[in-house]
């Protein structure tokens, strides 16, 4: 877990050291800081910031583009500083021009994440296994590509391009706009929501060269395929964008229907995290150490006094 006295340094260079490494880095995807605390705890080595959840716990709604650039980073800010290993986190269309996404790359660098991915779609863009999307060219994408990697102030900072070709244009175009989009300068590549196996195989086929990230996304147009199978294939990165989401969705919906029907939730006591548990998982133990530490001589005794849920 992260130290809440002293912020995680070198995130984005970990994230350098996970892709030399070789290997699958598995990165489940958190909508919020309490989510990523989660996976972290779960011991996966990256958090992925899904933007879907960012658009559903934030706003709501679905992930249609109603977010800012703004609203994106401030996330991405609280759930990197909430975690100690490396964050993905979706940047979405990079929300402009080149000159845009210049601007994109910095903030998402101060914001603490150790890799973005940026997208082909045209504004407003939608989640990648919905219907009715629209691209830019791609020598616009790739103008965007290169500005991103000149922006870099880490030279370690993780670039994934993502092209959502083929639902528009079909597997080849998409293969074509990923090729041009590596000699841009991405990092890694991001094929969205190949629809067979064959079209998974194709893809790790023909970019053999470049780090891919896959999309396992839960429920959405890809088929779902196995870890050994995408481990045999090659692909470097899984994310996994709405599975706690999902879970999380599921789990609230029962103890509220438990409130409803009984009035209370005490017959779902025994399906919820112990109060006290919940305390010492998000740091209540470190925060009252540091009251001790800093805290005056006059309130030493109060703090040390034990509460409710010690």
């Amino acid at each position: 877990m992260s130290d809440f006295l002293t912020a995680a340094p070198g995130a984005s260079g970990r994230m350098r050291d996970l892709l030399s490494a070789g290997g699958t880095i598995l990165a489940p995807g958190a909508y919020d800081a309490l989510s990523a605390r989660l996976v972290e705890e779960a011991g996966f080595p990256a958090v992925y910031m899904t933007g879907f959840g960012t658009a559903a716990s934030l706003l709501g709604r679905p992930d249609v583009g109603l977010l800012t650039m703004s609203e994106m980073v401030d996330h991405a800010r609280r759930i990197a500083g909430a975690v100690g290993v490396p964050v993905i986190a979706d940047a979405d269309t990079g929300y402009g021009n080149p000159i845009n996404v210049i601007r994109t790359v910095h903030e998402y660098e101060r914001a603490g994440v150790a890799a973005i991915h940026i997208e082909d779609q045209a504004a407003p863009k939608r989640c990648g296994h919905m219907e009715g999307k629209r691209l830019i060219p791609p020598a616009d994408m790739a103008a965007k590509i290169r500005a991103a990697a000149a922006a870099r102030t880490d030279p370690d900072f993780v670039l994934i391009a993502r092209t959502d070709a083929r639902a528009v244009e079909g597997l080849q175009a998409a293969l074509d706009r990923a090729r041009l989009y590596q000699e841009a300068g991405a990092d890694v590549l991001f094929v969205e929501a190949p629809q067979s196996e064959e079209e998974i195989e194709t893809i790790a086929g023909t970019l053999t060269d470049v780090p891919l990230l896959f999309n396992w996304a839960e429920g959405g147009k890809t088929p779902p395929v196995g870890l050994p199978r995408l481990q045999k294939l090659g692909f470097r990165i899984v994310i996994f964008p709405v599975s706690t989401l999902l879970a999380a969705t599921r789990a609230v919906r029962e103890v509220l229907a438990t409130i409803r029907s009984s009035g209370t939730p005490a017959s779902a006591m025994e399906r919820l995290v112990p109060f006290g548990e919940f305390l010492e998982f998000i740091g209540l133990s470190q925060i009252r150490e540091l009251e001790l530490r800093f805290a005056g001589d006059q309130t030493l005794a109060a703090l040390a006094q034990p509460t409710k849920e010690d």
